[in-house]
């Protein structure tokens, strides 16, 4: 196995195809968008008219699916309700191809279902359906015997006990006991106090978490406060070796060996994004199923955790997530038919697709203000940039200055900017025909009615969305200035 983070790594992983079983609390996460735009006289509350309703896996159902996008074998064990919120959930395992054999389905107990919702990008409120009365002994026992006989089929075992009653001290005591158990176990716990018994190889406790074990971390050093409580975390957790992760501060690993380890996470903008834990322990789950090594399956968990907290609501990570974020950043741009198909994957998964276009030729403050509005519309941004060509029609024979390959290597290479793509027609109207984005974006030097691409959007069903206006910056402007020597600012020493 490759021992480095890099795309050969993440290939490696995934032709391995590690048998993995993730055990613990299902949860169907529900993401309703909608417009706010009067208040209930009912009470001092927004109206929200529900426009879209998406749903996805939750809890240790989104471990289960992110494992099987990067490659592993999945099999889940689990409870579920007889009910739609239950068959809804079972779908999306198997359409993302969990096995789900091990689920227990009951007339006793509701699923659990996590509702939000949305409007403008700001979740307004967040309704739990969780069943207060517990699970019954019979559903308990049946879980603790699913969870032993694919314990005998696993490579490694994730268990995720988000404290809904479903791991309860019975069913940890006979997980405890078991003759068999895999050669790998990782524990994702609200409480590590309470599966201590369970003697797993590896925790994965939030800073929350970890505080609870050590009498609290210092907020201002909470990467170093962590290794000062490496005794404390491990005694508590009964486990081999922990990795405490720290949301914007990465994480840090506490190895067997008495080793520490940091990651370091890239921040993005504030997005509407949630179970970027269950990415980080599934990614951490398959490398170390594969014999990777702690530190370096804690540098891929946190690369999969970084591209998730990017999306909107509860998203998965793939191995083609992870290829291609290891990529070089000047890839050239993508060909139409690989961006159609990679957009319908994307669209499946529900993410909202934006899409803009111009020549991009000497970019400036104007165009990357612009590219990060455009990027808040959405989840994915496509860039649709003139050919040399066409941009000689539309801007003169000494234009561009950049060649198209120069310009696309610049755009992708933007954090905000998720495919690059070229066309060659004076109007991108047969690529949004083909790609049909659900937010078509454009510059604030425009009006929906001077498009003729309004037309087309909102055709099949569209939104076009004016961006902010930036004043003083244009492309001709500068070139302008650079023809002339007229430098745009006066210049600080040094």
């Amino acid at each position: 196995m490759t021992a480095a983070l890099t795309v050969d790594l993440v290939t490696e992983l995934a032709a391995t195809s590690p048998r993995v079983v993730v055990i613990g609390d299902l949860i169907l996460d529900g993401w309703w968008d909608g417009q706010a735009e009067r208040m209930s006289r009912e009470a001092p509350v927004p109206v929200v008219e529900i426009a879209h309703r998406r749903f996805a896996a939750g809890g240790a159902a989104n471990t289960a699916v992110n494992l099987a996008a990067m490659g592993a074998q999945v099999r889940v064990v689990g409870a579920i309700g007889n009910d739609d919120a239950g068959r809804r959930l079972r779908v999306i395992l198997e359409e993302a191809g969990v096995d789900t054999r091990d689920i227990i389905e009951t007339d006793a107990a509701d699923t659990i279902a996590k509702n939000r919702i949305v409007s403008e990008d700001q979740v307004i409120v967040r309704l739990d359906d969780v069943s207060s009365a517990g699970y019954p002994a019979s559903v308990l026992a049946d879980v603790a015997d699913a969870a032993a006989r694919a314990a005998a089929w696993a490579d490694a075992e994730v268990i995720c006990d988000y404290g809904c009653g479903l791991l309860s001290a019975e069913v940890l005591e006979k997980l405890a006991s078991r003759e068999q158990r895999p050669r790998t176990c990782i524990v994702d716990a609200h409480d590590l106090s309470r599966t201590a018994a369970l003697h797993p190889d590896v925790v994965t406790p939030n800073a929350d978490e970890c505080s609870g074990l050590c009498d609290g971390l210092d907020l201002d050093d909470r990467p170093g406060s962590v290794a000062r409580c490496r005794e404390a975390i491990i005694e508590a957790s009964g486990a081999r070796s922990a990795v405490v992760t720290l949301d914007r501060e990465g994480s840090v690993v506490l190895g067997e060996d008495g080793s520490t380890h940091r990651t370091y996470a890239h921040p993005a903008h504030e997005q509407q994004a949630s179970g970027a834990g269950d990415t980080f322990t599934a990614a951490l789950s398959l490398a170390l199923s594969c014999d990777v090594p702690l530190a370096l399956a804690a540098d891929l968990a946190q690369l999969a955790a970084d591209i998730v907290v990017r999306l909107h609501g509860t998203s998965v990570c793939s191995s083609a997530d992870l290829r291609s974020e290891l990529s070089p950043s000047d890839d050239q741009a993508s060909d139409v038919d690989e961006l159609s198909a990679a957009i319908a994957e994307h669209r499946a998964s529900g993410r909202r697709i934006v899409f803009t276009n111009g020549c991009f030729d000497v970019l400036h403050r104007g165009h990357t203000a612009s590219l990060r509005q455009a990027k808040h519309l959405g989840d994915v941004l496509v860039v649709a940039i003139n050919d040399d060509a066409s941009v000689r029609r539309l801007k003169g024979p000494d234009r561009p200055v950049n060649s198209a390959a120069d310009r696309a290597a610049v755009l992708a290479a933007l954090e905000c900017v998720d495919y690059v793509t070229v066309f060659s027609t004076d109007t991108p109207i047969p690529l949004l025909e083909q790609l049909k984005p659900d937010v078509y974006a454009k510059g604030g030097d425009y009006t929906p009615q001077m498009l003729e691409e309004t037309a087309v959007v909102r055709g099949y069903g569209g939104t076009v969305h004016v961006l902010d206006y930036v004043e003083s910056h244009s492309t001709s402007g500068v070139v302008e200035q650079i023809r002339d020597r007229r430098p745009t600012r006066a210049t600080e020493p040094g």
